[in-house]
């Protein structure tokens, strides 16, 4: 069994998507060439700032919708406790 991910994107408006897959870097791929959600289409170019792994598909889907009904806040504090956003400042350094 191929382990799933749930992850959040910082859309070029500012706002966040909530999302599942098991494969993210296509799945990224998808939405910023316009082939993921209808969401994202519009909202161009997407970045990958969160990234969960699951035990399975239905692990994450109940994940997933956890993550969408989170206020901002709680999402945003998600978010800058990742290792990705830790990475990403020491890039910026």
């Amino acid at each position: 069994m191929s382990p799933w991910y749930v992850y959040l994107l910082r859309c070029a408006d500012g706002s966040l998507y909530a999302g599942a897959t098991n494969h993210p870097e296509r799945r990224l791929r998808q939405h910023n060439a316009g082939r993921g959600a209808r969401y994202t289409r519009a909202r161009r170019p997407l970045e990958l700032v969160y990234l969960e792994a699951c035990a399975g598909r239905p692990e994450a889907l109940r994940r997933e919708a956890e993550l969408k009904r989170l206020p901002r806040a709680a999402k945003l504090a998600l978010v800058a406790a990742s290792p990705q956003a830790a990475a990403s400042r020491l890039e910026k350094a």
